[in-house]
């Protein structure tokens, strides 16, 4: 378990994280440093932040209870969002930051009418708290084990760093700090791997050592997965990751070029990254580990495949750096969906509706407070979730993605594919996906469905192992299909509506140059870099401590590992600077706008 050096480096984490939101709260003068720090991020930047945001310590509990149980089939899952990714890269994201906007919600407002934007505002907030909850549960049945804590601690102490961080640094703390988290994250996973591919005598012998089936790359012979699930997976991560509602990835990038570099910078960690992760949880069904024995009381046991090899191979030190790693995997998903959610209400409702002539001033307060607000709802609803002892994460996860976010993310990814729809076109596809997902989830258990022999017991029982496919599926067809209906056949939307559609399109249609934006990356790029140099320095006084020569070789691969990215961020920015400078001498010391 951990030892003192352990929660040494813990403390230190939470200290550094804590203080992100102090150390960049001058750098929110208006609403768009707040919520998309200026539109001048470094796509590597966002890019990190993209990847940080997409996933969460799930990863490592529900998903590596199925790497357990199913084996290669987790990867598929990652694959899949690289997939999203690479969408992106190829079409969406540079139109997404074309919109020229501060915040998702405008462009909602822009493309689809006030209504839908209230409906968004309304619906997609209590969703996006639901999900970032899962990931803090997730997050807690992690760490409980591991520290020996109980969950609702864990839940609760977690949730009050995130909301430091998002409420007092805004966009600017969110963003480096999942870049720094997923500095964290990229050598510890490493070293993990590698000590858990010894203590199975290396790749070979853990594959021999596996059950049949388990290389299978859509686990057919597991219940509620298969080619059927494998559609119903790349339907997810291709409209999730692609539409109005995931454009505040982008916003916050200098022009078009450096949002496709964004999203591509993501699609390749996805890509390489997954098959990292996942190397443990094979190692301990290859073990045979007695999860259920090791840690008792966990609703799932397979879900701590990876805390029972941290716990077994990590040294001194380093497995206070797994936890801070995913720690930092949960924190970085939640603090990118509290800023952006804030920006969604505080532009969607508090200036249009309540205060229309606010100050960017207030908006920024306002954005605070509604942040810590949206935190402590997060931390309560995980704490719920704890009382579920029947339920698995990945279950939740899964299950909440197909019932209540597709039936909104299928006509926000369409939309940007014709400007003739009627606004009512978005919010009647969300209806109509509610409906199916309520009639796939009560009907087959109602008395009136048996009686009606509509389907047999062995068809329900089917239904009832392959919910997430059915409806994931059921979901995004029968709202295209809708929302393309209404399209065609439906009445073009109003005169003044089709003039706010029309300038939105040709905003969409104009690529962004970097000269259009204002405000220099530099003074960014030299606090990231800084803040990379403190954190290896750290590692590394905690390196020459005494512990064992596996301890002392892991933490100073992880401090030269975040050094030389430090040092690397530093020279290159400097470099540009100067070039920068030798052509404009007044860019670095212009204002921060947004275009």
């Amino acid at each position: 378990m951990l030892t003192l050096l352990d929660y040494g480096v813990i403390a230190f984490y939470f200290i550094f994280m804590s203080s992100l939101g102090w150390y960049f709260r001058r750098g929110n003068s208006d609403s768009s440093d707040y919520f998309r720090a200026g539109g001048i991020m470094p796509w590597w930047l966002a890019g990190a932040s993209a990847f940080m945001g997409a996933f969460s310590a799930w990863t490592f509990t529900g998903a590596a209870g199925i790497a357990y149980e199913g084996g290669f089939v987790a990867i598929i899952i990652y694959w899949a969002n690289s997939v999203g990714f690479a969408v992106a890269a190829l079409w969406f994201a540079a139109r997404f930051r074309q919109t020229r906007s501060i915040s998702v919600i405008e462009v909602i407002r822009q493309r689809l009418g006030a209504t839908n934007e209230q409906i968004v505002v309304w619906l997609g907030i209590p969703l996006a708290l639901a999900r970032a909850a899962i990931w803090l549960y997730g997050l807690a049945i992690f760490i409980s084990p591991v520290f020996g804590l109980e969950v609702r601690t864990v839940i609760i102490v977690c949730g009050i760093v995130v909301v430091l961080v998002s409420a007092l640094g805004g966009a600017h703390a969110v963003v480096a700090g999942d870049f720094m988290q997923a500095l964290l994250l990229i050598p510890i996973t490493i070293i993990m791997a590698v000590l858990a591919l010894e203590r199975t005598n290396g790749v070979s012998a853990l594959i021999e050592k596996l059950p049949p089936g388990h290389l299978d790359l859509i686990a057919s012979n597991l219940p509620g997965f298969g080619l059927f699930w494998l559609v119903a997976l790349l339907f997810e991560k291709i409209l999730f990751g692609n539409n109005v509602s995931s454009a505040g990835r982008y916003l916050c990038v200098r022009d078009s070029r450096e949002a496709r570099r964004a999203a591509s910078f993501a699609a390749v960690l996805f890509l390489v990254g997954s098959v990292l992760w996942f190397i443990p949880a094979f190692a301990a069904r290859a073990l045979n580990l007695d999860l259920g024995a090791l840690f008792p009381g966990i609703a799932k046991p397979s879900e701590t495949a990876y805390a029972a090899m941290a716990v077994l191979t990590l040294p001194s030190g380093l497995l206070g750096l797994l936890v801070t790693g995913l720690i930092a995997t949960t924190l970085s998903s939640m603090d990118s969906g509290l800023n952006a959610n804030a920006g969604t209400f505080v532009r969607g409702v508090y200036r249009p509706l309540l205060r229309p002539k606010a100050s960017e001033k207030e908006l920024v307060r306002a954005g605070q407070l509604t942040t810590a607000a949206l935190g402590a709802a997060i931390v309560l609803l995980a704490l719920e979730y704890s009382s579920w002892r029947n339920v698995g994460v990945f279950s939740l996860m899964f299950n909440l993605s197909a019932m209540l976010l597709a039936p909104g993310a299928v006509p926000l990814f369409w939309c940007l594919f014709t400007r003739r729809s009627p606004d009512w076109a978005v919010w009647s596809s969300q209806l109509l996906g509610f409906a199916n997902s309520a009639a796939i989830l009560w009907l087959p258990g109602t008395a009136w469905f048996a009686s009606a022999h509509i389907l047999s017991p062995d068809q329900v029982a089917w239904l009832h192992t392959n919910e997430y496919s059915v409806t994931m599926v059921s979901n995004t067809l029968l709202c295209s299909a809708w929302f393309w209906i209404v399209t065609c056949f439906g009445p073009s939307p109003r005169p003044a509506r089709q003039d706010e559609i029309n300038a939105l399109f040709a905003a969409i249609d104009r690529p962004i140059q970097a000269n259009e934006t204002a405000g220099a990356i530099g003074p960014l790029a030299r606090s990231i870099a800084r803040l990379c140099l403190v954190y290896g320095g750290f590692i590394t006084v905690v390196a020459i401590l005494p512990n064992s020569l596996r301890g002392h070789l892991g933490l100073f691969f992880c401090a030269a590992f975040m050094g030389v990215v430090g040092f690397v961020i530093h020279r290159l920015h400097r470099a540009s600077t100067v070039r920068l400078a030798s052509v404009n001498p007044t860019s670095e010391t212009s204002p921060s706008s947004s275009p």
